[in-house]
């Protein structure tokens, strides 16, 4: 059981924001995820973790739909996202108010106030309205600039830079110290991303996981699946070596769709998604070995 003191909780408590919605991108059955995942245990699992558990039940997000929702410039479902995700980030905020780690299950990447400029589909480019940058589009007007274009330094890695350290560390371990090989893969860009947004882990931590950033092989039922995407090991050191900051206060879960592919992929990908949450909420399986 981990023993990480949590920083900025007040408790070892999670508040879980089930959001069945699919209106951020074209694909159906996206929305189908968070019950997939909760119908697979999350919640009892989370409990096996020494968690205390508030559910907030599948919320009917089709009831916010508008009769008339035209396309707002390029964006696709404007209103209707804003609505949806205007409702979550209330949910999520009473979670952080009180002093509760917030999780939030869905369905698209919208759930997460992304804008995607160039393609319509709001669950694309992060954090547009955060910056104040995705122009004045009077239906998000209720989210507020937090972040300033002219402060902030953004540090890239880009997937090139992961595969040459792979080929590097496999040509030095033999196959059976691949368990190690994950730690000196991924450790060093680990570390300069935290320290670039919590120096000496001074501030809170949000993890928004895209299940399409797995490889496919690892995680097929999923909308956007690109080959050479994370591995399962890179994918669950990620959350575990976050959860070890003590920083992390919220987690999104996000683009697991179980309608497409097979029942196996589908199973797959959702044990897949499980695992990775109860990772960054404590689960060990790659640092102590």
């Amino acid at each position: 059981m981990s023993s990480v003191q949590h920083k900025f909780l007040k408790q070892k408590s999670v508040g879980v924001v089930g959001v069945p919605f699919s209106g951020g991108q074209p694909r159906a059955g996206v929305d189908l995820g968070p019950l997939k995942i909760i119908e697979f245990g999350l919640l009892d699992q989370l409990k096996e973790l020494n968690w205390q558990v508030k559910f907030d039940g599948h919320r009917d997000y089709t009831a916010m739909k508008p009769a008339s929702d035209p396309p707002v410039g390029k964006l696709l479902n404007a209103r209707h996202v804003s609505a949806v995700t205007e409702s979550v980030a209330e949910s999520v905020s009473t979670h952080l108010k009180e002093g509760s780690l917030a999780l939030t299950l869905g369905g698209d990447h919208s759930i997460a106030l992304e804008l995607a400029l160039e393609s319509g589909n709001i669950h694309g480019c992060p954090i547009s309205f955060l910056l104040g940058i995705a122009g004045q589009i009077n239906e998000f007007s209720w989210v507020k600039p937090c972040l300033s274009l002219i402060a902030l330094s953004i540090l890239v890695f880009a997937m090139s830079m992961l595969a040459r350290k792979r080929s590097y560390g496999s040509m030095a371990l033999r196959l059976s110290q691949c368990t190690r090989l994950i730690s000196m893969v991924s450790l060093r860009l680990f570390e300069m991303a935290i320290e670039h947004i919590s120096p000496n882990l001074s501030h809170p931590i949000h993890l928004s996981f895209d299940v399409d950033a797995l490889d496919p092989t690892v995680a097929p039922s999923t909308g956007t699946p690109v080959r050479g995407g994370l591995t399962f090991r890179e994918g669950h050191y990620i959350c575990e070596a976050i959860h070890e900051t003590g920083c992390l206060v919220s987690m999104d879960l996000m683009e697991v769709n179980p309608s497409l592919e097979d029942d196996n992929a589908v199973f797959q990908t959702v044990t897949i998604g499980c695992s990775l949450v109860r990772c960054a909420l404590g689960e060990t399986l790659l640092l102590n070995h």
